[in-house]
């Protein structure tokens, strides 16, 4: 089992003695090629077994319909894991696009094309970022309700800093194209 550190504590790291603030991230995973629920389980597994990353959340499991992806991609197997982490956002990021190549994930020139595995960060903390390759909160997660309606599955109260309430935004998006997949589940293995 994981334990949960106290989110008031700053940890030291060990070999610079620098100090970092423990935040909670969201992480939002999708697969829509392969063997999906393998995939995301894999994906649990990964962010779970990396160092200064505590899982302390996982979502139901969702069946979506694509969105703005090509003509004719399959349905997407939609999930969010909540963590606490000590990583720099940037190491966060270059962690979960690792574990997107560690499950194949092809990158192309295809906006929303289909895929193997998927990992956004959707919000570190309440850190914000507008670079080109790090965008902080993630700028379509407040449109989007397959990460919207698991992570309000996990956290109904949470906000998107800049954009508001998940509550008030799964409000205006709707849930249409979702379906939970009770029959499937992700857990820490």
């Amino acid at each position: 089992m994981t334990e949960t550190p106290n989110p008031h504590i700053i940890d030291a790291d060990t070999l610079t003695g620098e100090m970092r603030p423990i935040r909670r991230a969201v992480l939002a995973l999708g697969s829509n090629l392969g063997e999906r629920l393998a995939t995301l389980q894999g994906a649990v597994n990964a962010i779970a077994d990396t160092p200064d990353v505590w899982v302390t959340g996982i979502s139901p499991v969702y069946e979506t319909e694509p969105v703005d992806a090509p003509a004719g991609s399959e349905p997407f197997l939609n999930a969010v894991v909540l963590i606490d982490t000590t990583l720099a956002a940037n190491r966060l990021l270059d962690r979960a696009q690792a574990i997107e190549d560690a499950f194949d994930r092809e990158r192309t020139d295809v906006r929303n094309a289909p895929r193997t595995l998927d990992v956004d960060l959707i919000v570190v903390g309440d850190r914000r970022s507008h670079e080109d390759h790090l965008q902080l909160p993630h700028p379509r997660a407040a449109e989007r309700a397959f990460v919207l309606k698991p992570w309000f599955d996990l956290e109904p109260d949470a906000s998107i800093p800049d954009f508001g309430p998940i509550a008030d935004l799964l409000a205006t998006v709707g849930v249409d194209g979702l379906t939970l997949r009770e029959d499937l589940t992700l857990e820490l293995e």
